[in-house]
């Protein structure tokens, strides 16, 4: 059995093989409610073979979301409108998870196939946006954010808590807080987008505080026997990168404390000049080190395309599971090519049973 396909545990929830669809917006929903669209996207994912889906990053409150077209969580209409999707997924034998974001400075744009820029101020579609400084992401993204008040802090941090709430109640079994990509909480954590002079901002402990207390307050309403896992940028390729990575793995270590189970590896994307050295499974190396160091499973994404980077990620013990993003929107059966590729001997086995009867009983045609 290659790596890959070797199941995976964490808490209660075991995974089918080390294949995980990574969250990727959709911006397709109607005032946070998904569709059909999404059954479809998803519920063809989790066909496919993975062995988890996370669904996109959905928004803790309206003004968290990307654009207008983000799903949401923050009532129990949208979380309804879950139910179904997530059962689809269970049903096509996956574990059904879900990234909570908010989206910060970010927050308020046009979605990307029409300008992937800020709304308009005259624009009755956009929201005022915040952030823990008021620092613009630049770009085509110019907007000065209000700064934050403590009561806005804690508002946020009471979103994400209820949107756990919710997500639990409609069934997912994964948790991930999206940490990373230039957003709220990854904002806090950077000196690019963070000049406060509270307990909020300076220090590494002050920058740090926002993640923390939110991975503390999650915890106490996810159950202990389920995974609650962040997506964090821990490098931001800006010439600060030891420094950088030095406080993600000490960060880690302490949101490990706080009850984090998993840490899927990423990009700051905090602004700044960015050097990003774009190649195969380019992040493996520093998933490897901060999963060492940190003591705790880890994932990663950017650049995995073929089963044998995926497979080597694996048995070189760099990752626990590779997220999968572009290679399975393109193919949502990659698993049961890689299967094939990897020499699995009965690679249908990844597939649900319609299918795989049909590949079994004509496997020598």
């Amino acid at each position: 059995m290659a790596s890959l396909f070797e199941p995976f545990t964490l808490k209660d929830v075991t995974l089918r093989n080390r294949i995980a669809v990574s969250p990727m917006c959709q911006y397709s929903a109607n005032d946070g409610v998904i569709n059909n669209w999404h059954h479809v996207h998803l519920g063809g994912l989790a066909r496919g073979g993975s062995g988890l889906v996370i669904v996109e990053a959905t928004a803790v409150s309206p003004e968290g979301r990307i654009t207008p077209g983000d799903a949401g969580l923050w009532n129990d209409e949208q979380a309804k409108a879950f139910a179904p999707v997530v059962q689809t997924i269970k049903d096509a034998g996956a574990v059904p998870g879900i990234q909570i974001a908010h989206a910060g400075r970010k927050a308020s744009a046009n979605r990307p196939w029409e300008g992937d820029d800020h709304i308009a101020e005259d624009d009755a579609r956009g929201w005022e946006i915040i952030a823990p400084s008021a620092i613009a992401y630049g770009g085509g993204l110019p907007k000065v954010p209000r700064e934050m008040t403590k009561a806005d802090i804690e508002r946020v941090q009471q979103a994400f808590v209820d949107s756990a709430k919710r997500a639990l109640s409609v069934g997912f079994e994964w948790l991930e807080l999206h940490f990373a990509h230039g957003y709220l909480a990854q904002s806090f954590l950077s000196e690019h987008s963070n000049q406060r002079t509270d307990e909020y901002g300076g220090s590494f402990e002050n920058r740090s505080r926002f993640l923390i207390e939110t991975v503390r307050a999650v915890r106490a309403v996810w159950p202990e026997n389920l995974p609650l896992t962040a997506r964090l940028g821990v490098i931001e390729y800006d010439g600060q990168d030891e420094q950088t990575l030095s406080e993600a793995i000490e960060l880690i270590k302490q949101l490990k404390a706080n009850g984090l189970d998993f840490i899927d590896v990423s990009m700051g994307f905090s602004g700044g000049k960015a050097n990003i050295p774009w190649g195969p499974a380019f992040l493996g190396s520093i998933a490897e080190r901060i999963r060492n160091e940190a003591d705790l499973p880890a994932s990663t994404s950017w650049y995995i395309s073929t089963p044998q980077q995926a497979e080597a990620l694996v048995q070189e013990g760099k990752v626990d599971l590779v997220m999968l993003g572009r290679p399975l929107l393109t193919d949502p059966h990659w698993p049961f090519r890689a299967a094939k590729e990897l020499g699995v001997e009965k690679p249908s086995w990844v597939l649900p049973s319609p299918y795989a009867h049909w590949l079994e009983r004509y496997r020598a045609a």
